[in-house]
């Protein structure tokens, strides 16, 4: 008989819907990412993250090295901070690929745990 799997600290955002629907709330800037994060009000559910890194920030071995970087980060450390009923988006930056992994992590804490609001511009009128 095997064992349950231990519950995650997180659940994940796989759909495109899903990350548009985060763009909407708020923003918490940093040098490593952008946390864009959405309250639910559905507060007896777990939270839920998705990771973004674009192509203008590597090829496809450094984007999912950003990636894999990021993913361990919330599994070590940042998973339990985050609030449940909320979504998280992780918008990896440049920087991120030679920071050193204890700072990504401590960053991801504080982003998280921020109460800082950023509004966000309107549509259409940011610089792509």
């Amino acid at each position: 008989m095997t064992s349950p799997k231990p519950k995650s600290t997180a659940g994940r955002l796989k759909s495109r819907p899903q990350f548009l629907a985060v763009r909407k709330g708020e923003q918490r800037k940093g040098p490593l990412f952008l946390l864009e994060v959405l309250d639910r009000n559905e507060p007896d559910t777990a939270p839920r993250v998705g990771f973004t890194v674009t192509k203008k920030h590597g090829n496809a071995v450094e984007r999912n090295r950003m990636r894999r970087r990021l993913k361990e980060a919330v599994r070590l450390s940042a998973g339990f901070a985050m609030k449940p009923g909320l979504d998280y988006v992780i918008v990896a930056r440049r920087d991120l690929l030679n920071a050193p992994f204890e700072r990504i992590g401590k960053t991801l804490c504080e982003r998280i745990e921020s109460k800082q609001k950023y509004s966000r511009p309107p549509a259409g009128s940011r610089k792509e």
